[in-house]
């Protein structure tokens, strides 16, 4: 006959079980969350190397509940190319092994225009709350590093992203230098939500930036993860073409790339 004590000890087991269970699940979910938007944001293996890009925005992206439904596995029909036909040239594909030292203001405020097939994207960096970031667009920008570069990735669903900045257009390009995240406590923040018009770094783990960069035309659920560091102040509408245009899923990558054809023709970072 089993004692009370007995039962007693079989009861607390099998409670413990049912909550090792629970925790387990919640991990197998997040780490599905953390794929979509890294995968997706994949967001890129920020110096260039070899990043599952299939996924999602990986390193996390996920503490969104709608990000578990791997946004980057799904991909919307095709519509007609809202863009027109780029320009003659390819991204100069330079690289550095460190990142550019210090040259702007802190103080001011930047603002980086991206001519695009689509439409001119404009937005306004937040020099005090990521300088390093800024100055790091701010180089890249005048070495021309982000002209003739292809925006590679498209999320439609769970999370409503752009993705831009890998000259090599796979996921996995970048300057060949990395640099630490900032800003992730920003207050716009809330509830884990990136809203619509916020530009934030792309990466494949904790400070791993590069070059890679996404633009949120919807209110997105991710984990604070991506540093943010700018504001769309005109452009939205392009973003939305492109959107509407859709995307399709790219075998080898696993990334789904987006049906408008959407290259940065030109970058340029001004003081305001």
């Amino acid at each position: 006959m089993v004692s009370s004590e007995q039962r007693r000890k079989q009861l607390a087991r099998e409670k413990y079980l049912r909550q090792q269970r629970r925790r387990a699940e919640a991990r197998r979910k997040a780490r599905i969350r953390n794929v979509a938007v890294a995968g997706g944001l994949a967001l890129v293996l920020a110096a260039g190397g070899a990043y599952a890009a299939v996924g999602g925005l990986s390193g996390d992206e996920g503490k969104n509940a709608n990000a578990s439904a791997e946004p980057s596995a799904s991909a919307t029909g095709k519509a007609p190319d809202p863009c027109e036909k780029p320009a003659e040239g390819e991204p100069n594909g330079k690289q550095w092994e460190k990142e550019p030292k210090m040259s702007i203001d802190t103080s001011a405020t930047y603002t980086m225009t991206l001519e695009t097939t689509c439409g001119d994207i404009e937005i306004e960096m937040d020099a005090a709350k990521a300088p390093r970031t800024v100055n790091s667009f701010e180089f890249l920008a005048g070495e021309g590093f982000l002209d003739h570069t292809k925006c590679h990735r498209l999320v439609t669903e769970g999370i409503h992203v752009l993705q831009c900045g890998d000259p090599t257009a796979t996921g996995t390009g970048g300057p060949g230098y990395r640099f630490e995240d900032e800003n992730l406590k920003d207050p716009r923040l809330k509830g884990g939500v990136y809203p619509a018009g916020t530009v934030a770094m792309a990466n494949s783990g904790p400070d791993t930036n590069g070059s890679q960069f996404f633009l949120v035309y919807e209110d997105s659920e991710l984990s604070p993860d991506y540093t943010p560091f700018g504001t769309i102040t005109k452009g939205m509408d392009v973003l939305k073409e492109i959107a509407e245009a859709g995307s399709t899923m790219d075998p080898q990558t696993g990334s789904t790339a987006p049906n408008a054809t959407v290259v940065i023709e030109k970058a340029t970072v001004r003081e305001k």
